[in-house]
C-alpha cells in the first residue's frame, strides 16, 4: 500500500506595511483649510473686539490710538435747557482752530411757549408761532449784520419751527461762529428751549459705533 503524501502547503509573499501609516486613520486636514479656520474664527473676532474697544473706550491708550487714526471726539456747544424772552434772541459762540477740516455742526432742538406768558398771546396764533423758534448758524461777520436787522448769508437756518435738527458742514480753516436762537418775531411770548448741539469731526468710525461710544 503506497505511503500517504503530506498535504501541500502553499506560501504567499508577505505584505509589507508602513508603520507610520494606519489604514484606518482619517486623511490629514490641508494646511490651507487650517489657516482659513484660524483666521476667520480666531483672528477676525479678536480684531473686531480690539477695534470696538479702541473706538468706544475712554481709556487714555484707546483715545491716543483714536487721535493717531485721525478721529476726534465730538465737542459740545450746547446741551442744557434755556429760555428766550419775547422779541429777543440768545446765542452761543464757538471757534474752530487753525487747520480744521471735515467739521460739521450736528444736533436737535425743541421749543415751547413759556407757561408764564402763554395766555398773553392771541388765541388765534398758529402753533408754530406760539411754540416756535428760529435757529441760525452764522459766521462772525454774518452775525454782526444779522443783529442790525439786515438779511445775510447763513451756514444753517431752520425757519420758524417748534422742533428740528441741525446738520451743516462748516468751512475748512479757523473761524468764529454763532449758534443763534431767535424769538424776535414774537412780541409777547417767551420760549423754553431744549437743545443738544455738537461739533462733529468726520471720521472712519461708523455712526452706530459713535453712538455706542457716546452712550457708554
Amino acid at each position: 500500500m503506497p505511503a500517504a503524501k503530506d498535504p501541500e502547503i502553499k506560501q504567499y509573499p508577505a505584505v509589507k506595511s508602513d508603520p507610520d501609516v494606519s489604514p484606518e486613520a482619517a486623511p490629514p486636514v490641508p494646511r490651507s483649510r487650517r489657516k482659513y479656520f484660524f483666521f476667520f474664527w480666531i483672528v477676525l473676532p479678536m480684531l473686531f473686539a480690539a477695534t470696538a474697544w479702541v473706538a468706544t473706550s475712554s481709556n487714555p491708550l484707546a483715545q491716543g490710538i483714536q487721535e493717531l487714526a485721525g478721529n476726534k471726539h465730538d465737542q459740545a456747544i450746547l446741551d442744557t435747557p434755556f429760555s428766550v424772552t419775547p422779541h429777543n434772541f440768545r446765542y452761543y459762540k464757538f471757534t474752530l482752530p487753525e487747520g480744521s477740516t471735515n467739521v460739521a455742526i450736528v444736533g436737535e432742538f425743541a421749543s415751547a411757549a413759556d407757561s408764564d406768558n402763554r395766555k398773553s398771546e392771541s388765541k388765534g396764533q398758529p402753533q408754530e408761532t406760539e411754540n416756535g423758534i428760529e435757529l441760525y448758524v452764522l459766521s462772525e461777520s454774518a452775525f454782526a449784520i444779522w443783529q442790525t436787522g439786515y438779511a445775510t448769508n447763513s451756514v444753517f437756518e431752520s425757519g420758524r419751527v417748534s422742533q428740528g435738527k441741525v446738520q451743516a458742514d462748516l468751512p475748512a480753516g479757523s473761524g468764529v461762529y454763532y449758534l443763534v436762537f431767535s424769538n424776535k418775531f414774537s412780541a409777547k411770548t417767551g420760549k423754553k428751549v431744549n437743545a443738544d448741539v455738537v461739533l462733529r469731526y468726520k471720521s472712519w468710525l461708523p455712526d452706530w459705533l459713535r453712538r455706542m461710544r457716546s452712550d457708554s
